[in-house]
């Protein structure tokens, strides 16, 4: 199975209507020259990316959703790109760098060896500079696999049909689909896949999804720093903060 039959597994689940769909190959060389701020940049995409293909333009001509503006962004469009990546590939830069580079709020899909990543990230006008936009926190799900047959992916796939989305705005949409990569991150620790366009519970979800990370990289940390400890009460103590945050871990999980 190619790299773009893979990516199919994500862009048909979104039920586009057929006049959305581009399906256009895309040159490295625009990524390079609107995407690498650095030489070190530069490199990366050349030597990491094996393909880059525009999928589908989401925008009120093509799928019937209104755009969005205020004062902090402006959403005519969002854009469904797919990128097969090389063994290699310095998969989490090249992702920041597509979301930097495209104008437009983007729907990424991400193949490598480790099987498909959906990415996205809310955008906002740059505060300094008129007519730049910044991007907000990456949202990343991945490990996700083409063909999965257990019940959370086979759920987070059908829950991101067009349809099933909220269609106030682009900006809604988006947000949306944001929820959805947050609901599999969250199935990804508790085993349930649970989608949901209440505002309250994505935001309770957002910080507990950042929160669980977190003390999960620290227990990761002292865990290694334990081992490595030879003072026998040190050792203790490291093993005593780290029940501390396994429990405060466990209180997070709760929230997913």
């Amino acid at each position: 199975m190619t790299a773009s039959t893979d990516f199919l597994t994500i862009v048909n689940a979104l039920g586009l209507p057929p006049g959305a769909r581009v399906d256009a190959r895309v040159p490295k060389k625009l990524l390079i020259e609107q995407g690498a701020p650095t030489a070190a940049d530069k490199g990366a995409i050349q030597d990491g990316i094996d393909e880059l293909q525009w999928f589908a333009a989401c925008k009120p001509a093509t799928i019937g959703v209104p755009t969005f503006s205020d004062d902090t962004r402006e959403y005519l469009e969002i854009a469904v790109v797919g990128c097969a990546f090389r063994s290699g590939a310095k998969a989490a830069r090249l992702i920041e760098l597509m979301h930097r580079a495209i104008p437009y709020p983007l729907l990424l899909v991400t193949a490598d060896e480790g099987g498909l990543a959906m990415s996205a990230a809310h955008k906002r006008h740059a505060q300094n500079e008129a007519g730049r936009t910044v991007i907000e926190q990456v949202v990343t799900a991945s490990g996700l696999r083409a063909g999965a047959l257990d019940s959370a992916q086979v759920a987070f796939l059908k829950s991101l049909a067009l349809a099933q989305q909220p269609r106030t705005d682009l900006f809604a949409l988006y947000a949306g689909w944001i929820a959805r990569i947050e609901a599999i991150n969250a199935a990804c620790v508790t085993g349930v896949y649970a989608a949901t366009d209440d505002h309250e519970a994505i935001d309770r979800r957002h910080e507990a999804l950042d929160a669980h990370a977190r003390l999960s990289k620290a227990i990761e940390g002292l865990r290694a720093k334990a081992k490595r400890e030879k003072q026998l009460s040190r050792r203790v103590d490291l093993n005593l903060e780290i029940q501390r945050r396994e429990a405060d871990l466990a209180a997070y999980m709760n929230q997913l």
